[in-house]
């Protein structure tokens, strides 16, 4: 049991959270590439990508793994988030520290998203059961390049 819930119902808590954070991150994202700014959809993209990572360290562990580190930086990545947007309220160099932290929180989660879906999505999963094959490769490189070019487009494009 994980606050009350049976582990099963507890990972499917945490899946719908996880996928939250992501659409939320990406209308977001969206936003920002336009030059705009949406609050409440930024808002919701970050306590759900919080929520994300701390309920992934409720889980019952017993070695330390890639989904704890990434969990790990990824806080680490939001803590620096919210400082310049709480913090420095954006201002000067914390615009554009802010939005490349942003863009790389929403980039730790949909490369947990490919992660889960290789592994668990049987077609996928039949083209890279290792995940160490080229269909998984190319997927995380796609994501990859996708999220380099959109945090440096958002750093070029005030909101």
């Amino acid at each position: 049991m994980i606050l009350g819930l049976s582990i099963p119902a507890f990972t499917q808590l945490h899946t719908i959270i996880s996928l939250i954070g992501i659409v939320t991150g990406l209308v977001f994202l969206v936003a920002l590439l336009r030059g705009h700014w949406l609050t409440r959809w930024n808002l919701a993209f970050l306590v759900t990508t919080i929520l994300t990572s701390v309920t992934g360290f409720m889980f019952p562990i017993t070695v330390i793994g890639p989904p704890h580190i990434v969990g790990a930086i990824s806080l680490a990545v939001l803590a620096v988030s919210l400082m310049a947007l709480y913090g420095f309220k954006r201002a000067g160099i914390w615009r554009p520290v802010y939005a490349v932290t942003a863009v790389i929180a929403l980039y730790f989660n949909v490369f947990v998203l490919i992660v889960q879906m290789f592994q668990k999505i049987p077609v996928l999963n039949a083209l890279a059961p290792n995940q160490t094959e080229p269909p998984f490769a190319i997927a995380q490189g796609l994501a990859l390049i996708f999220f380099a070019w959109a945090g440096w487009r958002v750093v070029r494009r005030p909101a």
